[in-house]
């Protein structure tokens, strides 16, 4: 029978036909997401924004939403790039994780020029102004970034808001971004703190005063960027479990695995493993959709090559989650996509277009979850079902369930938003 499966907001329906064709749909059927970093400048490319579509269910910007691209100039906020990539997403109910707001690296020059006073004034307008842009519409910000050393000291980091604002600046960020958006999940995220050493037991130690004293604190990310120098630590899975443990959600933020064949699918099936294996472990995201276009490209450590071919890694993602590549091919197999068509002060409408595979289909099925206190009023083109929340809505035809190769038909709901407007999750879509 199929079943809901549900983890870190996200509800979506599992279905029984065949297993999932795709890592997004694959990883909603364990409960968790997957994400791509994207760039806004290659959405335009079609294969790029393709294999983004079909395969991942959240994303995050790369650049677009750093401090130098959405405040260059003090008190001057540009989000064009950004907002670009977080429409995209929305249209196709997608996630988005917000990255990042306080950072050492990105910053515009005049920030780091500024006395002590004025830094902190800086600082939580930065968050407060970037956080209500984009309220309701970011699943999880990434509050501060790398604010810790590398090697065996676990000491803070040198940056203005260090040298300056002393170690209390982490605390009131997130204390400042939670009175920003009081949704959205706040996260604190690193690299090099993978598994058991001097700085994951830093950061671990922050989080547990952070849990301890009520600083809002709801999940860690932890970068995960490896290599032959730098690979997957034995203790991967452990660390991620002792943070969980002291009631965080944990999140791989920007996976990459330099290498190829065998041994980079070996290894991102470990990472994939070690995340089901944490209850808490609510979703991966890897750093880009195609090695062509990777920070680390001469690695090739993404999933996709330079032509967008599924990579030995791909399959091995896939197969990890418990999908197969079957139901991407030519059997029975259809894509969603979902657009806001009306916008009034109480209620939107919302349509849902259902586009058949590489063979024709004879049903069709999708999952929509709206957020309480929203509740769907209205729907028209199809059957709804709801599960006992009443806030998921399972759409199954009328009358519009057979569809040729490649043909579409949609349905469409009312959402009253009752003071939330933020976008439902629309789950994968199942077909016969």
């Amino acid at each position: 029978m199929a079943g809901l499966l549900a983890a870190a907001g996200v509800t979506t329906l599992a279905g029984t036909a065949e297993a999932a064709g795709t890592l997004g749909a694959a990883a909603a059927e364990k409960g968790r997401y997957f994400g791509a970093a994207v760039a806004a400048n290659h959405l335009g490319e079609a294969p790029y924004a393709a294999t983004l579509n079909t395969e991942f269910s959240s994303v995050t910007p790369e650049n677009e939403m750093k401090w130098d691209a959405v405040e260059r100039t003090r008190n001057s906020f540009t989000y064009g790039a950004a907002d670009q990539i977080v429409s995209h997403a929305q249209s196709r109910g997608m996630k988005v994780r917000g990255h990042t707001l306080v950072w050492h690296s990105q910053l515009p020059g005049w920030v780091g020029g500024l006395g002590a006073a004025d830094l902190r004034t800086a600082m939580n307008h930065h968050i407060t102004q970037v956080m209500q842009h984009y309220k309701g519409r970011i699943h999880s910000w990434d509050v501060v970034n790398e604010a810790f050393q590398d090697g065996s000291s676990g000491a803070r980091r040198s940056s203005p808001f260090q040298d300056k604002l002393g170690n209390g600046f982490i605390e009131e960020s997130f204390r400042t971004a939670r009175a920003a958006d009081p949704a959205a999940k706040l996260c604190y995220n690193d690299y090099n703190t993978d598994g058991v050493n001097a700085k994951s037991n830093a950061v671990y130690n922050l989080v547990r005063d952070f849990k301890a004293r009520g600083v809002p604190i709801d999940c860690v990310g932890f970068q995960s960027h490896f290599n032959s120098a730098s690979p997957v630590p034995g203790d991967y899975r452990a660390n991620l479990q002792r943070f969980a443990d002291l009631g965080v959600d944990v999140q791989i933020t920007e996976l990459d695995i330099e290498g190829s064949g065998t041994a980079q699918a070996t290894s991102y099936t470990n990472v994939v493993n070690a995340c089901l294996g944490v209850s808490r472990c609510t979703g991966i995201t890897v750093w880009g959709v195609t090695d062509k276009y990777s920070w680390r490209a001469s690695g090739t450590p993404l999933l996709f090559d330079n032509n967008y071919a599924k990579k030995a890694a791909y399959h091995a993602v896939l197969t990890a989650l418990g999908g197969t590549g079957s139901g991407g091919g030519g059997g029975a197999a259809c894509t969603v996509t979902y657009s806001r068509t009306d916008d009034w002060s109480d209620r939107f409408n919302g349509e849902v277009t259902v586009t058949a595979g590489g063979s024709a289909i004879s049903a069709w099925a999708v999952a929509v979850t709206v957020t309480s206190p929203q509740k769907v009023s209205a729907t028209w083109n199809g059957t709804p079902s709801w599960d006992s929340s009443g806030n998921v809505m399972t759409m199954k035809p009328n009358g519009n369930g057979s569809l040729a190769a490649g043909a579409s038909t949609s349905f469409g709901f009312t959402v009253m938003k009752n003071g939330n407007s933020s976008a439902p999750s629309v789950g994968s879509c199942s077909a016969s």
